[in-house]
């Protein structure tokens, strides 16, 4: 049944197909959908939902104003949540909801309504043979009941309880808490977001998080929770026998997985897998090549006895596969057939069994979970998956809570997130629950006033990982020698592992690069043993990593090493050097990285220049192809490196004084609007910046504000500010070093209620020579307000367009403003509302307004006679071109 255009008796025959349900199965119907219709409820028009659900005879109008009152006292979800448990009382309250939810798509694609739609349309048949198979499970013959039991015994050892990161060298244990206690949410991405990132995976899926959040798209997104991975899928109609889900670093994917199988042990979900086999991949990477048998006994040695009778059954089965991406073996999971697994004894690599179980030629009718970070996810064969899903980390509020959580005192706490929410660079990240944890921990010196620690807040990322290793430094170590060898010795470990994918690493990794266990490496790397009882050791996230191998060359240079390392960052084509790059530029501002030479002594000034100077041909080269190419996106990287870099001679220098910038119909967040702002601040004059329809808003307007004014021409079209983002526009104006000679506002939504702020700054303004505001909403009095402007000796405006603003024929009275101008050049009325009605103020104004030389009248209401007249009033003036 097709989703577009509902009609009632679609309607109708939806609640035919209902009618099918007996009372009982109905309700657990109800039952089995209840949170996601909850989620759907609460991110809807709660009011439209009322009226819908009244109209069908789900509520009354009282019931539905007390939920209302619900709504407005507390919030969406507890509304919600009130509604369902009245209406899912009784069959006929329940099937007038379901009519109305089903009315409802008419005027919402709301992905989660559409899943619960077309999974009772298309899975109707099974659907609640499914869930009670969920519920209960197999029955199983005695002796797996057996093995199957100490099989969950297992699985609960190693679920139920997680860790929480411990302030840096802190003596104390990691703090552990039950799994129960966490809550993940995911969101499904479409199947386009699945390619060759051209950009650092952190970088780009905090943007793309903002880009949810800033503008509000996140209630547009799939809420998928972990015991919905495997339900019906309406994107690939089907009930998935292979999920992936991506996030990047520390967003919580292992989280996920854990809690996954906590709940199949606890049988709280998924109780069709008999088996659920859970392996982490930076564990089983030790294996060259295996069958599935092997690596399952080596995981379950316990399993050995009835292993043969669990494979019998593939359909009873889930394999999980934690964090595909650390494979050291390459993963292709498109690969020939040819050399895919067909038996549990065939010997292959671990991504090619991976790619086998995917694939259904191994143990086909089993189930896959398989989690990656988002690195070359194009490699993974996206369209192999029938459903995929990605980690969304946090929202505001949670962001808010994380911070609120972290420090013991709650001013402490609330100046911190206040000043981190208030710096986009720093904010953006924050999105990551590890990114929160650096950034808490980086901050809290600044904050305490605690002694020897600086007092000014971090403004760029490199600074804020500076006070993040200073932090540590000052509390774990004493400037000495051994100190600065400490550092430059896990410095060449982490670059070593970033030259070659290695973020797991071993004693004799360690051993290679002369780094012994002591307090300070404790402070930047975590320990594990792996299965078989060999520690393994990770940074604490892969952030840490790639600073601390930025590090490394300002303490240890070579030019040898310098010169091999940018031979590597330019044959690299994936973003994968982007925030090294940054730590790299950033640590060249010795203002930056100078809290750190109380503990590390001085950093090399060889490194510096070479530094300095290898950016600056970067960039010259980059953006001239960028240039050529329209590639909008190289040219934010750029400008975020020279950010960090603090370096306004060498933006001067390569982006150049009296430049243009243009960045139309190319998504902008609030954080690239602060990095541009500094850019256009140490270039002091642009010729162009073209904004149009980067959709900025008033907030990324305001980023921008100290530095508009040192353009010549700025567009602004297209860029929803309304009357609020007026200000800026008007601060620029004013401002003692304007530039501005061309302004375009159009289609901004702007009214008349700003007319006069803006007029207010035109009168002060003496280098406006042109001003766009058509497609906006001003009438009557706005237009008054701005013409009035031309009275003014100190304005300078020669063309003026107000096109599409359903000006109407009383509008032109208003022209008489312009009477005895000598400045306005050219008029643009097109698009408006005007009729034969007008005609002769048009004429006065054309008779009065001496310097018009063209005034543009067309895609108006007049009639054709009409329309020859306004033509031949030309002849009025020499030279003057009427347009209709």
């Amino acid at each position: 049944m097709a989703f577009a255009d509902t009609t009632e008796n679609e309607i109708q025959n939806f609640k035919r197909k209902l009618n099918e349900y007996s009372n009982g199965k109905l309700l657990r119907l109800c039952k089995y959908f209840q949170e996601d219709i909850r989620y759907v409820i609460a991110n809807l028009d709660f009011r439209s939902v009322l009226h819908e659900f009244c109209f069908r005879g789900a509520l009354f109008p009282e019931q539905a104003m007390k939920y209302e009152e619900i709504q407005t006292r507390r919030d969406s979800f507890s509304a919600a949540s009130a509604l369902l448990e009245k209406v899912f009382e009784n069959q006929t309250t329940a099937l007038a909801l379901w009519q109305g939810l089903f009315a409802l798509k008419k005027r919402c694609s709301h992905p989660n309504l559409l899943q619960i739609l077309d999974e009772i349309i298309n899975n109707g048949n099974n659907l609640l043979k499914e869930e009670l198979l969920n519920e209960s499970g197999y029955n199983l013959d005695p002796k797996l009941q057996v093995l199957q039991v100490s099989h969950r015994d297992n699985l609960y050892g190693k679920t139920s309880v997680l860790s929480e990161y411990m302030a840096p060298g802190s003596s104390q244990h990691p703090h552990k808490f039950p799994i129960s206690g966490r809550y993940v949410e995911l969101v499904v991405i479409s199947e386009r977001q699945y390619r060759n990132r051209a950009r650092h995976e952190m970088l780009e899926a905090g943007e793309l998080h903002e880009h949810h959040v800033k503008q509000k798209l996140q209630m547009g997104l799939e809420r998928i929770t972990p015991n919905r991975l495997f339900r019906w899928c309406y994107r690939s109609h089907r009930m998935p026998n292979s999920v992936i889900v991506t996030g990047v670093a520390g967003v919580g994917k292992t989280t996920l997985v854990q809690k996954f199988v906590f709940d199949w042990v606890e049988k709280k979900h998924y109780q069709k897998f008999a088996f659920v086999f859970l392996f982490k991949m930076r564990e089983v990477n030790k294996h060259q090549e295996l069958s599935i048998e092997q690596l399952l006994l080596h995981e379950y040695p316990y399993l050995r006895d009835g292993l043969q009778k669990i494979l019998e059954d593939p359909q009873k089965l889930l394999f999980i596969f934690d964090g595909l991406d650390e494979s050291k073996q390459p993963v292709d999971l498109g690969i020939s057939a040819n050399h895919l697994c067909n038996s549990p004894s065939d010997m292959r690599t671990i991504p090619i069994i991976v790619a086998s179980l995917v694939r259904q030629t191994l143990l086909k009718g089993s189930f896959v979970l398989v989690t990656s970070r988002p690195r070359n996810l194009k490699k993974l064969e996206a369209g192999l998956f029938h459903r995929a899903a990605e980690i969304i980390g946090f929202l505001n509020k949670e962001r808010e809570r994380y911070f609120l959580r972290f420090y013991d005192s709650e001013d402490t706490s609330r100046a911190v997130f206040n000043y981190v929410k208030d710096t986009d660079v720093l904010y953006t990240l924050c999105y990551n629950p590890s990114y929160c944890w650096i950034t808490c921990t980086a901050l809290r010196s600044c904050f305490t006033q605690t002694s020897g620690c600086p007092s000014d807040p971090p403004k760029t990322v490199t600074q804020l990982f500076v006070y993040f290793i200073s932090n540590i430094l000052m509390n774990h170590s004493h400037p000495t020698k051994t100190t600065r060898e400490e550092i430059t010795q896990i410095g060449r470990l982490a670059d070593h592992g970033i030259k070659n994918q290695i973020f797991i690493f071993h004693d004799e990794d360690l051993n290679t690069f002369h780094v012994t266990l002591g307090k300070i490496m404790s402070c930047f790397m975590l320990e594990n043993i792996s299965n078989d009882s060999k520690m393994t050791h990770e940074f604490l996230h892969l952030t840490i990593q790639e600073f601390l191998a930025a590090l490394s060359y300002y303490i240890d240079h070579s030019d040898d090493k310098f010169k091999k390392l940018t031979e590597r960052i330019s044959s690299c084509t994936d973003g994968q050097y982007d925030i090294f790059i940054r730590f790299l530029a950033g640590l060249s501002h010795q203002p930056s990285r100078s809290v750190l030479k109380d503990y590390l002594g001085k950093f090399s000034a060889e490194t510096t220049s070479e530094v300095i100077a290898w950016l600056g041909e970067k960039v010259a080269n980059d953006l001239e192809i960028a240039r050529n190419a329209n590639d909008k996106r190289t040219f934010l990287n750029l400008f975020t490196y020279l950010f960090e870099s603090r370096n306004s001679t060498l933006v001067r220098e390569k982006v150049g004084q009296g430049s243009s910038l243009l960045f139309c119909h190319f998504y902008l967040t609030p954080v690239d609007c602060t990095i541009l702002s500094y850019i256009l601040k140490c270039c002091r004059e642009l010729e162009i910046l073209d904004l149009d329809s980067c959709r900025i808003q008033t907030e990324g307007l305001e980023k921008l504000r100290p530095n508009l004014h040192i353009v010549k021409e700025l567009r602004l079209g297209s860029n929803d500010l309304k009357d609020a983002g007026i200000a800026s526009v008007c601060a620029a104006l004013t401002h003692p070093d304007c530039r501005i000679r061309t302004l375009s506002l159009k289609k901004n939504i702007l009214t008349d209620n700003c007319c006069e702020e803006l007029a207010s700054a035109l009168m002060k303004n003496e280098t406006l020579a042109s001003l766009d505001l058509g497609k906006n909403k001003i009438r009557d009095e706005g237009l008054e307000t701005l013409l009035s402007v031309f009275g003014s000796n100190r304005c300078r405006i020669e063309t003026l367009s107000l096109a599409e603003n359903s000006l109407a024929d009383d509008s032109c009275r208003k022209l008489r403003c312009l009477e005895n101008c000598s400045v306005l050049k050219k008029l643009n009325l097109s698009a408006n509302l005007l009729t034969d009605r007008c005609a002769k103020d048009i004429e006065r104004l054309i008779r009065s307004c001496t310097s018009l030389t063209e005034i543009r009248l067309g895609i108006n209401n007049f009639t054709t006679e009409m329309e020859k007249k306004l033509k031949s009033l030309s002849s009025l003036q020499p030279g003057l071109k009427i347009i209709v």
